[in-house]
C-alpha cells in the first residue's frame, strides 16, 4: 500500500468507524456487529501506527466517542471516563508488555485479570456514602445525568457500607442484563448490552425498573488505600456492589491461561463476556504509564477470537462440487474470524452475490460460527474508492467447458457433465472421507496426483492398485505405498449406511443413510426400490426421495454399484436396532471422558434414539461432557432435560 493510498484509507475507515460508533454509542443502534467494528478499529490503528504523521484530533483513535442525548442534564467527569485498547493475538499482549518495559524499565509486571463484561459504562457518586448522582460515559468528559434511572436498579446500592465518614466516593462499572432474562427482550434488541443502554437512557425511570438489568463494579476511582487494582475489587465488594473476583497474573503466561479459562467458560456465565481486562495491578505504576490518544497506556482488552472480521475481497472465483454445483468463493486479505486465519469465503450462488452488490476489492464482514464455512455477510460500501470490479458469473464449467444448468426453482447453477473432473476429484475426495470408507493416508493431494498419472479415473479404480504403481510416484516410497495399499484393501468391508452415504447423492447425510440402510438392509433392495416405497420411509421428505430416485435410476450411477462390488467391496448388513431409545432425540455437546463421540452416536441408534445436530423443542436429551458450548445454555432455556456422561451410560446399559 502506498503512502496517498494509506492516507485515503485511513480518511474512509475514520468517517466509517465514527458513523457506526454514533449509532452504537448515542442511538443504540447497530448496523454491524461490535466485532466487525471493532475489526475496522483495529485496522485504523495499525495503520496509524505506522503513518503516524496522517493521525489527526478527530480520529476516532484519539478520543471516547460518543456525544450526550438531549434531554438530560449534562454531567462533567472529574476524572475522564477512558476507553481500553483491544488486543487480538498473544503477539500483541507481548508487543504491550515490551512497550510498558521500555517505558518503565527495571519494573516487575505484576497484573490483574478479570472478564470483560458487555455493558453499559457508568459510574456512580457517593456523597458522605449516600448516592447521589450517576451519570453515562457520554464523549469521555461530559456524560448524561440517569440518576433516577440507576436508582430503580437493587444492586447499586442507595448507601454505602462505610466504617468510617468519607466525603466523596466514586466507583464505575457496566449496567448489564443477564442472558436469560434477555430471552424476552431479543425479538427488538440486537443485544443485552443495547437492552441496557436503551433502558438507562429512556426519560421515564418506570421503564428501567420495569426491566431486570444488574450492576457489576469494576473501578474505585477514589482513593481509599488501595494499592493494587486487586484491592479495588475488594474494597468494591466490602462496600456493597457485586464486583468480579479476578486473578492476580505474576506473568503474561499466567494471564494467557486466564483469557483461555474466560473463553471456556464464557457460555456458562450469567452475562455475555467478550474478552478478558488485563490491567497493571499497582496504581502508582499504572498511573506513571499515563494515557495516550483515548487510552490508559496500562491496560488493555484481551478480546476473544471474533466470529466476524473485516477483510478485503482480492478475487472471486467459482469452485465444481462433486454434484455439480457450482459455487462462488471470495479469495480474501487473510484475517483471524473465530481463532483461525481465513483466505477464503464462500458466497453461496449468484442470488447471493447480487443480495451483496459484493464486487472484487470491496471490504466485507467475514464470518465464521462453530464450524461453519466462511461466509461474506456484508458488504461496507462506504468504503468503496472507485476501483472495485463487478464479478460476473460464469455460463460454461471453468473446468471442462460444459454450458452450466440452473434447474426450475433453484438458485445454484450446475455442471451437468458426470465426466467432469472437477467433479470426479470431489466425489473422490468424499469417498474416501472418514465418514464413508474411511481410506487413511488417501487425501485430496494424493487424489489428483494419482488422476494426473492416470492410475485411477474413478471409485472403482482405486481397489486394483498396487504397491508397484505407487512407489515410482513422488512422495512415495515403498513404506509409504505399502502402507495406503493395505488401508485400501482393509477398507473393502463397509457397513451398508456408510456405504449408502459413500455414494454421494444430493440430500443423503449420514443420518438419512442410516435410515435407508435400517428399512432396506440391503443395497439391492434399495437401488430396485420404487419411488412409493421411499415415500414411506419415516422423515424423508419430497425432495430427498425425487433424489434418491433418480440417482438409483441413472445406469452410470448403477454401474458404478456394480464395479465397486467386482471390486471386492463387501457391504456388511445394519445391525439390529433395539427399542430402548424409540422416539427419543439426542443431542451431543462437549467431549465425552470413558466413551468416544463416535461410539456414543452408535449406542444412541442401535437402541432406537435419533441425533439432531442442534438443540430444539423436539430434543428430549442433551448429553452434556467436559466443556459444553452454546447447545447447554440453550437446552437450560427451553427446559430440556440434561444428561451428564455418568447418567448418559446409565441410560443406554
Amino acid at each position: 500500500m502506498t503512502k496517498a493510498e494509506a492516507k485515503k484509507r485511513i480518511e474512509k475507515l475514520k468517517k466509517v468507524i465514527s458513523y457506526h460508533r454514533y449509532l452504537y454509542h448515542v442511538l443504540d443502534k447497530q448496523e454491524i456487529s461490535p466485532e466487525a467494528l471493532d475489526s475496522l478499529k483495529h485496522e485504523l490503528y495499525n495503520l496509524e501506527e505506522q503513518y503516524p504523521e496522517f493521525i489527526t484530533p478527530d480520529s476516532p483513535t484519539q478520543r471516547v466517542v460518543g456525544r450526550p442525548l438531549e434531554g438530560f442534564k449534562k454531567i462533567e467527569h472529574k476524572v475522564p471516563m477512558l476507553s481500553i485498547e483491544d488486543i487480538f493475538s498473544e503477539k500483541e499482549l507481548q508487543d504491550w508488555e515490551d512497550y510498558l518495559k521500555r517505558l518503565a524499565p527495571g519494573e516487575h509486571f505484576e497484573y490483574f485479570c478479570e472478564p470483560k463484561v458487555d455493558g453499559f459504562a457508568i459510574t456512580l457518586i457517593y456523597k458522605k456514602g449516600i448516592f447521589t448522582t450517576g451519570a453515562t460515559r457520554g464523549n469521555g468528559k461530559v456524560g448524561e445525568n440517569v440518576t433516577q434511572n440507576l436508582k430503580t436498579i437493587e444492586s447499586i446500592p442507595l448507601k454505602l457500607y462505610l466504617t468510617s465518614e468519607v466525603e466523596y466516593v466514586e466507583v464505575r462499572g457496566e449496567v448489564y442484563m443477564e442472558k436469560r432474562d434477555f430471552e424476552k427482550f431479543k425479538e427488538k434488541y440486537a443485544n443485552p448490552r443495547n437492552l441496557a443502554a436503551g433502558s438507562i437512557r429512556q426519560l421515564d425511570p418506570k421503564l428501567a425498573a420495569s426491566r431486570p438489568l444488574k450492576f457489576l463494579a469494576y473501578d474505585l476511582v477514589t482513593d481509599l488505600g488501595q494499592k493494587k487494582h486487586s484491592q479495588k475489587h475488594q474494597i468494591l465488594r466490602e462496600l456493597g456492589f457485586k464486583s468480579e473476583v479476578g486473578k492476580e497474573c505474576e506473568s503474561l503466561a499466567e494471564v494467557v491461561d486466564f483469557w483461555r479459562e474466560m473463553a471456556k467458560k464464557r457460555e456458562l456465565l450469567p452475562y455475555q463476556i467478550d474478552g478478558a481486562v488485563m490491567v497493571v495491578n499497582d496504581n502508582s505504576l499504572f498511573q506513571r504509564l499515563g494515557v495516550v490518544g483515548k487510552s490508559p497506556r496500562g491496560i488493555r482488552a484481551f478480546k476473544f477470537s471474533p466470529q466476524q472480521a473485516t477483510t478485503r475481497v482480492l478475487d472471486i472465483k467459482v469452485q465444481v462440487g462433486r454434484t455439480g454445483a457450482v459455487t462462488p468463493v471470495a479469495y480474501l486479505k487473510p484475517v483471524e474470524v473465530g481463532g483461525v486465519t481465513i483466505s477464503r469465503a464462500t458466497l453461496h450462488n449468484e442470488n447471493e452475490i447480487k443480495r451483496l452488490g459484493v464486487k472484487i476489492g470491496d471490504t466485507v464482514i467475514a464470518e465464521r460460527a462453530g464450524d461453519v464455512i466462511p461466509a461474506v455477510s456484508k458488504v461496507l460500501k462506504n468504503l468503496r474508492i472507485g476501483k472495485e470490479k463487478e464479478f460476473r458469473f460464469p455460463k460454461i464449467c471453468p473446468v471442462c467447458g460444459t454450458k452450466l444448468i440452473k434447474p426450475a426453482r433453484e438458485v445454484i447453477w450446475r455442471c451437468p457433465n458426470q465426466s467432469c473432473s472437477a467433479r470426479r476429484q470431489e466425489f473422490l475426495a468424499h469417498f474416501v472421507s472418514k465418514k464413508a470408507f474411511d481410506i487413511e493416508g488417501l487425501g485430496p493431494k494424493i487424489i489428483d496426483q494419482l488422476m494426473d498419472e492416470n492410475l485411477i479415473s474413478s471409485a472403482p479404480d482405486l481397489f486394483e492398485l498396487k504397491e508397484g504403481d505407487l512407489t515410482p510416484l513422488e512422495r512415495f516410497a515403498e513404506k509409504s505405498a505399502k502402507n495406503l495399499v493395505e488401508a485400501i484393501q482393509k477398507s473393502k468391508k463397509i457397513s451398508l449406511a456408510r456405504f449408502i452415504y459413500t455414494l454421494g447423492i444430493r440430500h443423503v447425510g449420514e443420518e438419512t443413510a442410516i435410515d435407508l440402510a435400517q428399512y432396506f438392509g440391503s443395497i439391492n433392495k434399495l437401488r430396485k426400490a420404487a419411488k412409493e416405497k421411499l415415500e414411506h420411509i419415516p422423515g424423508i421428505g419430497y425432495v430427498v426421495t425425487e433424489s434418491i430416485y433418480k440417482w438409483f435410476q441413472s445406469k452410470r450411477n448403477q454401474k458404478l454399484i456394480e464395479d465397486l462390488l467386482k471390486a471386492g467391496i463387501k457391504i456388511l448388513p445394519p445391525e439390529k436396532i433395539g427399542k430402548k431409545l424409540v422416539g427419543l432425540t439426542f443431542v451431543l455437546t462437549g467431549s465425552l471422558e470413558t466413551i468416544a463421540r463416535a461410539e456414543a452416536q452408535k449406542k444412541i441408534r442401535m437402541l432406537g434414539g435419533h441425533l439432531s445436530g442442534s438443540v430444539s423443542k423436539e430434543t428430549d436429551y442433551l448429553v452434556a461432557g467436559k466443556e459444553p458450548g452454546t447447545k447447554l445454555e440453550k437446552a437450560k432455556q427451553l427446559g430440556i432435560k440434561i444428561l451428564n456422561e455418568k447418567d448418559f451410560l446409565s441410560l443406554i446399559k
